[in-house]
């Protein structure tokens, strides 16, 4: 039974915020499709080192490489509970955080093309 002013929510979902894109970004310097790529890697190779589970490391890396609707499915499979609807800050079901670099969730603006 809930307080006076509470409603039934829809779906199994709590408080889970939709998963949107990421707003636009500008680099401290441009870079190459090639230096963002090192930068991604290097930062999915050590990102279980920061705490929190592999699996949900796993999930928001295929959630931030996925199109928006994926995302959301993968999110929501996972039992990622999002702050940041961008993905930027996300908890899992036990309250581990899990802090994503904007250059991992999208391109910059200053991008430079490879010759």
């Amino acid at each position: 039974m809930g307080c006076v002013g509470s409603k039934a929510v829809k779906g199994s979902d709590r408080h889970q915020k939709k998963v949107k894109r990421p707003k636009p970004w500008k680099h401290i310097e441009a870079i190459t499709r090639t230096q963002l790529k090192q930068m991604r890697d290097e930062f999915w190779d050590t990102a279980p080192h920061y705490g929190g589970k592999k699996e949900i490391w796993d999930a928001l890396r295929a959630a931030a490489e996925a199109d928006i609707n994926l995302a959301q499915l993968i999110v929501d499979s996972a039992g990622i509970i999002v702050q940041s609807e961008d993905l930027s800050t996300c908890y899992d079901e036990r309250g581990a955080k899990y802090d994503l670099p904007k250059y991992v969730l999208s391109e910059p603006t200053n991008i430079i093309k490879e010759d």
